[in-house]
């Protein structure tokens, strides 16, 4: 099983998950021609596309969601709720390519099963994913105002992490941003700060090799240097050594990560 964050921010969010016989997308929340971009980058085909699995209706992650269905006549996954809410947004997708992915259920495709885990956010009913291959996991959790002990036992043990670290809360409390905006991101049904990221990233990464994708960072309020070295102190507080077996990697919101094995 390989993957690469495609894209990951404020501005639009995208990850690519595949093995030999299947290839995932999680979002496609920028243009179809960005998109399309950032496929060459990587080296892959969208024709060879299994599906696309949408987390929720919000357009920095669903923006390409409907061009790319249609262009490549790809499989669209979501719940019933997230369906209704982004009908709008997605615009006319065949029937035959719409299919539903109950929260908390898993769908298998040849030797990948992937599972959904609700989160807390205010979207209609946000779900993100995990990816399991033989003995190899992967999850995928941003969009969430806080880490549940229920969504930590779905994510626990993985090999591999995309993990929402969000905002530096004095950045975003000190910054532009009207009050109203501010007290959505800090709630619980907002986005997850880097010190909150790096404590339930210590609950839940065991002592093996685990690599961790720091991911949706705010353009406004956080900087990837920041986010570093926030989750990698909050971590040492809590007894875990960056670079000894949890090793942290940027992403960025318009360069994809390296194709990687989980």
């Amino acid at each position: 099983m390989r993957f690469s964050v495609l894209a990951s921010g404020s501005t639009g969010n995208a990850i690519y998950v595949e093995n030999d016989e299947h290839a995932f997308l999680v979002d496609a929340g920028l243009t179809g021609k960005k998109m399309e971009q950032l496929f060459a980058e990587i080296d892959r085909d969208m024709k060879k596309l299994s599906g696309i699995l949408v987390t929720h209706e919000h357009s920095d992650h669903i923006k390409g969601v409907g061009i790319l269905a249609r262009k490549y006549k790809v499989p669209v996954f979501a719940n019933a709720k997230t369906w209704d809410a982004m009908e709008k947004g997605v615009g006319n997708i065949p029937l035959e390519q719409r299919f539903h992915f109950d929260m908390e259920s898993i769908h298998s495709f040849g030797s990948i099963s992937i599972e959904s885990f609700a989160v807390s956010h205010d979207a209609a009913d946000p779900m993100f994913y995990v990816f399991h291959e033989g003995d190899r996991k992967l999850s995928v959790i941003t969009d969430t105002g806080y880490v549940s002990d229920r969504m930590k036992g779905y994510i626990r043990g993985s090999d591999a992490f995309v993990f929402e670290s969000n905002h530096d809360v004095s950045m975003l409390q000190m910054g532009a941003y009207p009050w109203n905006t501010k007290r959505r991101i800090l709630s619980d049904v907002g986005h997850v700060s880097n010190e909150d990221a790096a404590l339930a990233m210590s609950d839940v990464v065991m002592d093996k090799p685990t690599q961790i994708y720091l991911s949706h960072l705010s353009k406004d309020n956080n900087m990837k240097d920041l986010a570093r070295m926030s989750v990698t102190q909050t971590l040492q507080s809590r007894g875990i050594i960056c670079g000894e077996y949890v090793h942290l990697h940027d992403t960025d919101a318009n360069n994809p990560t390296k194709l990687v094995e989980v």
